[in-house]
C-alpha cells in the first residue's frame, strides 16, 4: 500500500487486488451515508526501528473480548492492551488477560 501526505490530506493507494478489498472494507466501515463516520484514533507508538506497525482504533466500535491467558501476574500492576488501550488492574499470582488475541503488557 502506497501511502502520501499532503498537509492534513493522507492518500491511501492499493499496490494489489487484496489491498483494494481491504481498503474497501474499511472504507465501509469508517463512512456512514445515513449517519455519523467514524475516525481512526492512532494508539500505542510508532518507532521503526523498534517496530514497523502502526496501530489505529476505529472511534466507536468496541475493542476485543478481554479473556484471562495461562500467564500468572508476578507482582500487583495493571496491564493494557497494546492494541485498543484497554487497562486491566492485576494483582500478584492473579492470570494477566488476553486481549485482542494477544497477552495484555505490564505498565511500567
Amino acid at each position: 500500500m502506497k501511502l502520501s501526505l499532503d498537509r492534513n490530506v493522507v492518500e491511501f493507494t492499493p499496490e494489489s487486488t487484496q489491498e483494494t478489498t481491504q481498503l474497501e472494507t474499511l472504507w465501509r466501515v469508517l463512512i456512514d451515508c445515513a449517519g455519523t463516520s467514524k475516525s481512526l484514533t492512532p494508539i500505542g507508538e510508532f518507532i521503526p526501528a523498534k517496530q514497523n506497525l502502526a496501530r489505529f482504533t476505529i472511534e466507536g466500535i468496541p475493542g476485543g473480548r478481554t479473556v484471562m491467558s495461562e500467564t500468572l501476574a508476578t507482582e500487583e500492576n495493571t496491564y493494557i492492551c497494546t492494541i485498543c488501550n484497554k487497562y486491566s488492574k492485576v494483582n500478584a499470582g492473579e492470570t494477566v488477560p488476553l486481549c485482542c488475541g494477544l497477552v495484555m503488557e505490564a505498565v511500567d
